[in-house]
């Protein structure tokens, strides 16, 4: 328990999470701190229902026509109702991942996209 008096403790607290103020950031840096082209692992867990894996496949394709099918993992749920399925993309763009991302979260399966 801290007392609220005291000073806090150095290191501590949202400060401590910022980068030095000397590091300046380009605008395209602030944009985006990914490097592309890259892979981009994205997890989306939905309803094990048939077809939700070909679904997500599908998908996946229409942003990345290079995309690879034999590296999606799946992992059930503790219950065996969702399904967690991970795909990994080549991103080539902040607009292809949001486009992507907001794609995958309309999916009526989908419940998280990660």
């Amino acid at each position: 328990m801290t007392n609220p008096s005291s000073p806090p403790q150095e290191g501590a607290g949202p400060s401590a999470e910022l980068p030095p103020e000397d590091i300046k950031l380009t605008p395209e840096a602030r944009e985006s701190l990914i490097e592309y082209p890259s892979a981009f692992p994205i997890k989306v867990v939905g309803v094990n229902e048939e077809g939700f894996v070909h679904a997500v496949t599908h998908i996946a394709k229409q942003f990345d026509p290079a995309f690879d099918a034999t590296n999606i993992e799946l992992r059930e749920s503790g219950g065996g109702k969702y399904l967690g399925v991970t795909i990994t993309v080549t991103a080539t763009s902040r607009d292809q991942l949001d486009e992507l991302y907001r794609t995958l979260s309309t999916h009526p399966s989908a419940k998280w996209v990660l």
